[in-house]
């Protein structure tokens, strides 16, 4: 698939088959792509947990549900908790020492000199203040990224939660102190078009895009919307004529009728 298409199509997918499981080496490519994303002072600090329903402990399982789409979760195959490990800025040092053996970082006969020196020692100054929210929640959210379009890549479909019971989810899988769990991510096949009803809506290019300074919109131009149409990264918005009629089919196929707000 185009990467302009998957971006297209990489919308939540909030209605899986659960009665078809995911195969492991499928979700083996996902972690694969998130591994290799960009992070700041190549520290990688995003980590996962990637639960199976078919055989995780009931007590794993019910850690993960959640009051709010927690149909999601009961239903899916695989839920990979994503988590920040803050720990992981202690060993930045090496990691920068590794990005110059790299060639990836200085130039010059005095670069690790001056790494050991200069850089270094600014990032020790700092280095409690990285483990805040921040950056590194930016870079994790690219490895994220990066494994979804993966998933849809083999035909996976995937929808990315918030839950409340962090804490609870932290020491059923026995995360470190240092860990702070990001999301859960449900994986699976979907059972509804990959349309999903449409393009859900979106606010206006000019409103959240400036030139040079904030209140001067960056100039939209219709060509590049219609070569981005063209190439499927645009699709029909939401709602299509017969989207009633497919959650209605669903909530019927999957037993979820009376669920109310889905």
């Amino acid at each position: 698939m185009e990467l302009r298409e998957a971006i297209g199509r990489r919308r939540s997918i909030r209605f899986i088959r659960p009665y078809r499981p995911v195969e492991p080496e499928k979700i083996q490519r996902m972690l694969e792509a998130a591994r290799l994303a960009s992070h700041w002072g190549n520290v990688q600090s995003l980590r996962a947990v990637v639960v199976f329903r078919d055989s995780a402990p009931r007590e794993t399982l019910d850690a993960l549900y959640a009051p709010i789409a927690g149909y999601q979760i009961r239903l899916a195959p695989v839920v990979i908790v994503w988590f920040i490990d803050t720990a992981a800025v202690d060993e930045q040092s090496d990691r920068l020492r590794e990005l110059v053996d790299a060639g990836a970082l200085g130039f010059g006969e005095k670069k690790k000199t001056d790494l050991e020196e200069k850089l270094i020692p600014v990032f020790d100054a700092i280095l409690e203040s990285l483990k805040q929210p921040g950056l590194g929640e930016v870079d994790c959210g690219q490895g994220i990224a990066q494994a979804t379009l993966m998933a849809y890549e083999q035909g996976l479909g995937t929808c990315c939660l918030g839950t409340p019971n962090t804490d609870m989810i932290r020491e059923r899988l026995g995360l470190p102190d240092s860990c702070r769990v990001l999301l859960l991510q449900t994986v699976g096949y979907p059972a509804e078009t990959w349309e999903a009803g449409g393009q859900r809506p979106r606010q206006a290019f000019g409103d959240l895009f400036h030139m040079n300074e904030y209140g001067a919109s960056y100039p939209r131009s219709e060509e590049v919307v219609e070569e981005l149409t063209g190439d499927k990264m645009f699709t029909a918005p939401a709602p299509l004529p017969w989207r009633e009629e497919e959650l209605a089919y669903l909530q019927r196929a999957l037993g979820l009728e009376g669920t109310g707000l889905l």
